[in-house]
């Protein structure tokens, strides 16, 4: 084996061993660079004679040329290599899914869509919404609604108190969205139709009592309210928000300062299976309180008795949300926790109606 053939074949060994396009430009530039061992060979062609460079020359020149077009070959397995690996670690499984948009994703909380449901069946009654601040005066949330000055809902055990203002006086959390029934009543002059939603905050935490909770009030008043329009627009609603075609309903004689007569309200229902269903079976849930307004809150909101009267009902909307969608626990309806909301919350753009459905 000649000098050429050893050289060549230790060449081509070091290209392909190269494992990287560094360790294959080394090996280029020491064969091929200018003081490589190929071009060293080349520099030897000028002293030749005309008949040794007519021999040496095409063997020093194929040379060259091998071992050229060995490292090009090597460069471009090595880059097809790195581009095989990248592509493998950056690969994306196009079997997966297509990721939802944004609307679609996105759920509502099963309060905010009970409140929808709620706002379209009285809406469709006649019903106007109202609103308040959760931030109230003792005398709004109390004294006007014929509370008197020693009952327990007063006290710290049953109610968040702020501190006292300059003049000693303390407001309140609200305890109910009551305080918008004298709001409006003082605000408004007869008659008078609407619903109030919104949070109250009370001393109780337990599976089915939270420091905040959710609450809707109705109050209606005119010339000629009573109670049997009371009883129809309460049916009429059981009917709708819990989407049955009809349903009992048993008032129990109560009490409530703001309310005379006062009753509490079940509804028929089957505890078959460990499943409450409403419209059917021979079981009673109680679901909501109401009554007449008390002759003392209309005179507190300057109404004359015996010229108006009304009825008034509240409904805990976190209670009736449990109740229609089968969740077992209140506290998670404030936990933040997305899993629990992918599983009980609704589309963005399933809008409650009584022509579409309530629940789409």
């Amino acid at each position: 084996m000649t000098d050429l053939d050893t050289l060549e074949r230790d060449l081509l060994a070091q290209v392909s061993a190269a494992s990287d396009e560094a360790a294959l430009d080394a090996v280029r530039v020491a064969a091929l660079g200018k003081k490589g061992s190929v071009s060293d060979l080349l520099k030897t062609l000028g002293a030749m004679t005309p008949e040794e460079r007519k021999e040496r020359g095409p063997l020093i020149n194929g040379l060259r040329d091998r071992v050229q077009g060995a490292v090009t070959a090597r460069k471009t397995a090595l880059a097809e290599a790195a581009l095989e690996a990248r592509l493998a670690s950056e690969r994306v499984d196009v079997t997966l899914p297509v990721r939802e948009a944004p609307e679609v994703r996105g759920r509502i909380h099963p309060i905010s869509q009970v409140i929808d449901e709620i706002t379209a069946i009285f809406a469709d009654m006649g019903f106007a919404v109202a609103e308040g601040p959760d931030i109230e005066t003792d005398e709004l949330n109390f004294t006007a609604l014929n509370f008197p000055p020693g009952h327990p809902a007063r006290e710290m055990h049953d109610t968040f108190f702020l501190a006292p203002d300059r003049d000693g006086k303390r407001k309140v959390l609200r305890t109910h969205t009551s305080p918008v029934q004298i709001r409006t009543m003082r605000a408004q002059t007869p008659p008078i139709r609407v619903i109030i939603p919104g949070r109250t905050y009370r001393h109780d935490s337990d599976q089915t009592h939270t420091p905040m909770f959710h609450q809707v009030e109705g109050l209606v008043i005119d010339k000629a309210a009573n109670i049997a329009n009371l009883k129809w627009v309460l049916e009429e609603f059981c009917k709708a928000f819990f989407e049955v075609e009809g349903v009992k309903m048993r008032f129990r004689p109560s009490f409530f300062p703001f309310t005379e007569p006062s009753a509490e309200v079940d509804i028929q229902c089957s505890r078959k299976g460990g499943e409450i269903r409403f419209g059917e079976g021979d079981d009673w849930l109680e679901i909501l309180g109401c009554g007449m307004v008390h002759p003392n809150v209309l005179r507190n909101c300057g109404l004359d008795p015996d010229a108006v009267q009304g009825f008034a009902f509240g409904v805990g909307i976190d209670r009736i949300a449990m109740l229609k969608y089968g969740m077992p626990d209140l506290r998670p309806f404030f936990e933040a926790d997305v899993r629990w909301l992918d599983h009980y919350g609704f589309r963005p753009l399933d809008v409650p109606s009584l022509v579409g459905g309530l629940t789409g």
